[in-house]
Order: structure tokens, then C-alpha cells, then sequence
């Protein structure tokens, strides 16, 4: 998973999760977070997801929280301080570029 882009954009799916573990999140609940906020637009299959996942945890970004439920193999994430910090710097970034598309495209005086 590519986590910038040119420019410094986050992916979609990497933006999604980061949103979806602002409260403690398991895998499935990320999935149902992501398809009911998107409203079915983005449908993570679990490679997709759990690679993702995995991805965030290695950078620090997303942290296990919490043990498994007994007798379950769910793990839950929180998304960390460092998270944070990516998903406003993708915000305030998405904010530009609706701006900027704003001004061009709705005739916004400049």
C-alpha cells in the first residue's frame, strides 16, 4: 500500500481506516465503517483491508488496543497520535484542493 502519493496524498483506503479508528475499531467494523460512511462507494475486501491494516500498524499509525474478545480472533485498532497528525495534515490538503476546485470550477472570485 502506497501511503503518499506526488504531492503527499494519502490513499483513499489509508484516509478511510485512519477515520474508522478514531474510536477502537476490529477489521469487520472498519469494513462496515468504510462502506456505510462512503455509502457503499468503497467495499474493502479483507486482503485489501488487512493489508492496509498490517501497513498502519508497521508505521505507527494505527496500534493494537485492547486483547482479543475471548474466544475470538478479532483484534481491534486505535489509531495513534502520529495517525492523527497524517489524517489532518490529508484533510487540511483536501481542503486546498476543494479550494482551489471551488474557485475554478464554481466561479468562486479569486
Amino acid at each position: 500500500m502506497r501511503e503518499h502519493i506526488a504531492g503527499g496524498a494519502l490513499t483513499e483506503t489509508t484516509f478511510l481506516v485512519l477515520l474508522s479508528t478514531y474510536t477502537p475499531n476490529h477489521g469487520y467494523g472498519i469494513m462496515q465503517f468504510i462502506e456505510r460512511e462512503t455509502h457503499g462507494r468503497v467495499l474493502l475486501g479483507a486482503g485489501t483491508l488487512y493489508g492496509a491494516i498490517n501497513t498502519l500498524v508497521k508505521k505507527k499509525w494505527i496500534a493494537p488496543f485492547g486483547d482479543a474478545e475471548p474466544g475470538s480472533n478479532k483484534k481491534t485498532y486505535v489509531i495513534t497520535d502520529l495517525g492523527k497528525q497524517m489524517a489532518e495534515k490529508e484533510l487540511n490538503r483536501l481542503r486546498e484542493l476543494y479550494g482551489l476546485a471551488s474557485r475554478i470550477i464554481g466561479g468562486e472570485p479569486k
